[in-house]
């Protein structure tokens, strides 16, 4: 576990579902959070699992969730910040999770996002 970490929402796929689908399942679970757009961000984290012997290669996805909207942790977590992507890029403890906060930033803050990329939450 990531005891002690700052880390973003995660967690895997359960039977039948696509992974954008555990993506809102999981910020509904984790924080109860809907978010009202989704938008495959164009990138995968990557990463070595040492105790699987195995090389992870997991979605990002950017949700959109609207301001009204509060806050509530799961038993997972137990602190969240709103802060910036230079802020959020010191708080994070691997390389991987770095270059995805400076893509989203890229592709999905300083412009407007692609449009292909918008999951139709609808199917």
């Amino acid at each position: 576990t990531l005891t002690g970490e700052w880390c973003q929402i995660a967690g895997g796929l359960e039977e039948g579902e696509t992974a954008w689908q555990a993506a809102i399942r999981e910020t509904r679970e984790e924080t109860n959070l809907i978010p009202h757009s989704l938008y495959s961000a164009d990138i995968c984290e990557q990463f070595y699992e040492a105790d699987r012997d195995c090389i992870a290669m997991v979605p990002v996805f950017v949700g959109y969730i609207s301001p009204e909207q509060t806050v509530r942790l799961n038993s997972e977590h137990d602190a969240f910040l709103w802060v910036t992507f230079e802020e959020a890029k010191m708080k994070v403890p691997f390389a991987g999770q770095r270059r995805v906060l400076d893509h989203v930033q890229c592709e999905f803050v300083d412009q407007e996002p692609n449009a292909w990329l918008k999951i139709d939450l609808e199917t």
